[in-house]
Parts: C-alpha cells; sequence; structure tokens
C-alpha cells in the first residue's frame, strides 16, 4: 500500500485506486444502499480473509440488490466459518506440487510461479485464500524459482501467478519478465491475472509494451465470472493488451448465484468475444475451505454446457473443467 506522504505525483493512478478500495463490509454495504445485517455474523470470515474490493468493481453493482452477483463474490459471510465435508486449506495439493521455493510443477513441461501473495480484490471462492505466502517469500523470493526454472531444460513454459503478479510494479515484473526472457529453453510465458477486470488502470501503455516486448511468447490469461464485471473500463484495458497482439484467455469458476444460468454464462461469452478475449476455460469450484456456498453440483454444470452449446458457436463455448490433485492434466468434463 503506498504511503499517504507519498506526494501524488510520484503515485501510479492504479496504486492510488487500489488505496482507496473498501476493506470494511459495513463500508461497502452503506455504498450500494444495502443493510449492514448482510454481513451479519461474518467478522469472523473477514478476519480469516478480509474483504478488498476496488472502488471501480463496486461501481459495477447494482444498488440495493442484495445478490447482485458481483457481490456475491466478495461479501464475506458467516457461513464462511462453518465446517463443510471435503471443503480443505489444499483442495489443488499446491503445497505437494512446490518443487522449488516460489515454483509449483503439476504438469509436464511447465511450472507456475508464485510471484507475490497480493491481489487487487479477494474473491471469497478463491482457492489460494489460504496459501502461506509469507513462508513462500521467507524461503527465496523470484531469484530462487529462476534459478530452478534454468536447471530444467525440460520446462518450456513458465506460469506467473500469485496472488495475482499484476501487483507487482512495472520495475520488479520487468525485471522477472527479463530474467525467464534469458533462459533459453522457455517459450511461452503465461500471465494469469485479475486486474484488467478489477482493477484496469493497472494496465497502463507501459505494461502492455513490456509484456508484448519480452522475447518469450506471452499468453495473458484473465479472470471474468460475469457479463456485468466487463465494464467500460475493463472492456478499455482489455483492447488495449489485444492491440499489442497479446493472446487474451478468460478462466471463469462457475459459482452459485453468480453465474449459474445459461443466460449468464452465453453473455459472459459473448462480451469476452467483442473485446478480444477467447473463453477458455469454466472450472467447478475447487474446495476450498469456506467456499462451500458456492458449489453447484456436478449434474447441473454438465446441463448448463448443454445449455450453451445450444445457444452459441463451438467456439464460443468454455471448456468445464477439474483440477484434481495428481492428475496428469485438468480433467475436463464438457
Amino acid at each position: 500500500m503506498v504511503a499517504r506522504s507519498q506526494p501524488r505525483w510520484q503515485t501510479p493512478d492504479w496504486k492510488r485506486d487500489l488505496a482507496q478500495a473498501f476493506t470494511r463490509p459495513a463500508e461497502l454495504l452503506d455504498h450500494l444502499g444495502l443493510a449492514p445485517s448482510l454481513a451479519a455474523g461474518s467478522d469472523g470470515a473477514a478476519r480469516q480473509f478480509p474483504l478488498l474490493v476496488p472502488r471501480g468493481f463496486a461501481d459495477l453493482m447494482e444498488p440495493g440488490n442484495a445478490d447482485d452477483p458481483l457481490l456475491r463474490q466478495v461479501l464475506p459471510l458467516a457461513r464462511e466459518t462453518a465446517v463443510a465435508t471435503g471443503y480443505v486449506a489444499d483442495p489443488v495439493a499446491d503445497t505437494a506440487a512446490s518443487i522449488a521455493p516460489g515454483l509449483l510443477q503439476k504438469y509436464a513441461h511447465r511450472a507456475l510461479l508464485i510471484t507475490t501473495g497480493a491481489c487487487a480484490i479477494h474473491c471469497r471462492y478463491c482457492f489460494r485464500r489460504h496459501f502461506p505466502y509469507g513462508a513462500e517469500a521467507r524461503r527465496g523470493g523470484p531469484g530462487a524459482a529462476v534459478a530452478a526454472l534454468a536447471a530444467r531444460p525440460d520446462i518450456d513454459e513458465a506460469i506467473l501467478s500469485g496472488g495475482d503478479p499484476l501487483m507487482l510494479d512495472d520495475s520488479a515484473l520487468a525485471d522477472l519478465v527479463g530474467a525467464l526472457g534469458d533462459i533459453p529453453h522457455l517459450k511461452r510465458l503465461r500471465l494469469h491475472t485479475r486486474l484488467p477486470v478489477v482493477l484496469p488502470s493497472r494496465v497502463t501503455t507501459a505494461l502492455c509494451a513490456l509484456l508484448a516486448d519480452c522475447r518469450l511468447e506471452t499468453i495473458v490469461v484473465v479472470h471474468a465470472n460475469h457479463p456485468a464485471e466487463l465494464g467500460d473500463a475493463a472492456a478499455a484495458a482489455l483492447r488495449s493488451l489485444g492491440e499489442r497482439r497479446l493472446p487474451l484467455l478468460n478462466q471463469s469458476v462457475l459459482l452459485r448465484g453468480v453465474n449459474d444460468s445459461p443466460a449468464a454464462l452465453a453473455a459472459l461469452s459473448e462480451r469476452l468475444f467483442e473485446l478480444g478475449v477467447h473463453p477458455y476455460y469454466l472450472h467447478l469450484l475447487d474446495p476450498v475451505a469456506g467456499a462451500a456456498h458456492f458449489e453447484i453440483p456436478r449434474d447441473r454444470a454438465l446441463w448448463l454446457m448443454a445449455q450453451l452449446r445450444n445457444r452459441l458457436p463451438g467456439y464460443l463455448v468454455p471448456r468445464l473443467a477439474l483440477e484434481v490433485p495428481g492428475a496428469a492434466s485438468k480433467i475436463t468434463l464438457a
């Protein structure tokens, strides 16, 4: 977070926007004209995983609507602290996949760097909401992960994740991207980020140039779950990335009360394609502790996919996928 004493002209717009984000449920609910009782009993959930919502994202929510699909993704609820069978702290076995400090490998020929524990928004269904980011940082920082990648000629794709890699400032991100580009056996760089959607001011001309000028073929995978997330600012950010010929993909999570209808999913695919983003994966919920209330039964998910195929051309239908710890790849269900 930027110190208040820092001169305004030294602070990038996106950092100012983030510093003004909602961090208290009562404040967010008041902004939307909703009763504070909607967050009753959620203090434990908010302490465990604090609320963080950029104001621009909150402005896309419908005032007075307690069931707004964007609000449901971010508002802490008392039910998050209830124990649900099968819902655990490490649902996709990240810990077991660690091959070096800050470096995970689950699938052949690619590895994932945990670049930071920071995000611009705290999504209540996040599968890494319990991840020990602080411990990973103390184990060696990004240098250890880059060194491990350099010693593994069988890996040809590096994936930047987190947290969110775009929470790094341009200089830190440029250093990391440059170091990866210097590894001769790497071919591709994949960057998984929610910031173009939830904090579009992060997508600057300098950032687009940084990513486009990388030696590695660079793919940007964004994360939008509902068409209402893709307002004018997000649209401009995505178009800016697309203008630099960066391939853009989208991953969504199927969430109860958010996007579990054919209309919402079809509208999301249509809006993404309009903005130059290809619908990529629709994930079943990872069973992370605190998120059981978002679960969609598998038979319902398969029905939704059938409805999408009836409504949309094939290139607009994402693949329904599930991550199974220990599997050689993601499991595609439809």
